[in-house]
């Protein structure tokens, strides 16, 4: 047996020709490694493109309070109110009514208004401009403001005249605190404000007061 050694030394392997793929198969492997960079780039670009021209949300009900807009109006209107009972209590006419819907109110032009009471009476009222709550419990009258409380006896009307005037149409009270008229028979009372409770028929001026009182053997 030979020594170990002695062996001859192994010859070195032969260079390995480089192997030529063709140019679709070194374009299909290049795509497959850059593929999942390829992906996330569409991801981040439809992202971008939907978050673009997504529409923006609607705006809420208390962005929509905001805005004082009327939602819809009326021309040449007459509304009436009727009792559980089927009478009716409250009638409003007018050239045009507005209704808003962030305050709930109406906003009437030239507006004429009867109200009847439980027991008979009648309140009638006029202005160039009224300002209503929902139920018409409450009506601001502006420019040329007058109302006329009708006893249901048939006494001497009550007529109350100002530029602005508050009339609570269930409570039968009519207030300002700006220069008021009141007017019953030949009665004339001027005063810078009054706030009149026809149930108790008691009327509580404000401010300087100039009245006239006829005796009653003069009225008329």
């Amino acid at each position: 047996m030979l020594p170990l050694d002695d062996d001859p030394p192994l010859a070195p392997l032969a260079p390995r020709a480089p192997v030529h793929l063709p140019w679709t198969l070194r374009l299909r492997e290049m795509v497959l490694s850059y593929l999942p960079l390829l992906l996330m780039a569409l991801l981040a670009l439809a992202t971008w493109w939907l978050v673009k021209n997504t529409p923006g949300a609607p705006a809420t009900s208390q962005e929509r309070v905001l805005r004082h807009e009327p939602d819809y109006l009326m021309q040449g209107f007459r509304l009436q109110r009727f009792a559980a009972t089927g009478e009716l209590r409250m009638e409003i006419e007018g050239t045009q009514m507005r209704h808003y819907p962030d305050t709930d109110t109406f906003e009437i032009d030239e507006v004429r208004l009867r109200s009847l009471g439980e027991d008979g009476s009648v309140l009638r009222a006029t202005a160039r401009r009224a300002l209503s709550d929902g139920k018409g419990t409450q009506v601001q009258l502006l420019g040329a403001a007058q109302v006329v409380r009708e006893a249901p006896d048939g006494g001497a009307p009550v007529q109350v005249r100002s530029e602005f005037l508050r009339v609570f149409t269930e409570e039968q009270r009519v207030q300002t605190d700006q220069p008021v008229q009141v007017l019953q028979g030949s009665n004339d009372i001027r005063a810078a404000g009054v706030d009149y409770d026809h149930r108790s028929g008691v009327a509580r001026y404000q401010g300087p007061a100039r009245a006239r009182f006829d005796p009653p053997g003069r009225r008329r």
